[in-house]
């Protein structure tokens, strides 16, 4: 090979490698999320359920706003108020990024946890979160779309969904207010349209 060549070859390379540098430059990075992303799974899809005003609901109601939903029931003890709790903090943290988060609480003991139950209890957490119930079968087709258990349990993840309607993230137990609200907002971020100023 002349020095000629050699010259033309490292010159080359050096063009792909700044061209490739400029390409990573320009393509957007994805937010780190403290919560588990879980963008492109296979489930987690909808659900079809009855709200504590009585109304039917699916998460197409809910388009534009990032939906925190979370499976348990009133009388728990612990884990339920728990997550409710931080959640409700979360959203308080929010200020007015608040009117574009939708916590929802789905009981697993549609039994005893009937409609003004899940609103007196859900709205003591944040009055904009709403219950949602359904019958058993409804009860056990959601349950099974989102993986978790059906009957007196309550799930530990809180599935978290961008306002276009895709499930992005899984929060962590051990999440805080502030992690939650964090992550809502890149979600926010993540979903405005270019050049939008919030």
């Amino acid at each position: 090979m002349t020095n000629k060549s050699v010259v033309t070859a490292l010159a080359a390379l050096a063009i792909v490698a700044l061209a490739s540098l400029a390409v990573a430059a320009l393509r957007p990075e994805k937010p780190a999320f403290d919560a588990t992303d879980v963008t492109g799974v296979a489930w987690g899809r909808d659900f079809h359920l009855l709200g504590d005003d009585g109304k039917p609901h699916q998460l197409a109601d809910f388009r534009g706003k990032v939906v925190a939903l979370y499976f348990g029931y009133t009388r728990c003890p612990d884990v339920c108020p728990t997550t409710l709790a931080a959640l409700g903090q979360a959203a308080r943290l929010l200020g007015h990024d608040a009117e574009r988060l939708q916590g929802l609480f789905v009981t697993v003991d549609p039994r005893h946890d009937k409609p003004a139950v899940l609103a007196r209890y859900v709205g003591s957490f944040n009055r904009s979160f709403i219950g949602l119930y359904g019958d058993a079968q409804a009860t056990q087709r959601t349950t099974r779309e989102f993986k978790v258990e059906s009957g007196r349990h309550h799930s530990t993840p809180v599935f978290v969904f961008d306002p276009s309607g895709r499930l992005r993230l899984i929060l962590r137990p051990n999440a805080t207010p502030q992690s939650i609200a964090r992550d809502i907002r890149l979600l926010l971020a993540d979903s405005a349209p270019s050049g939008a100023v919030d």
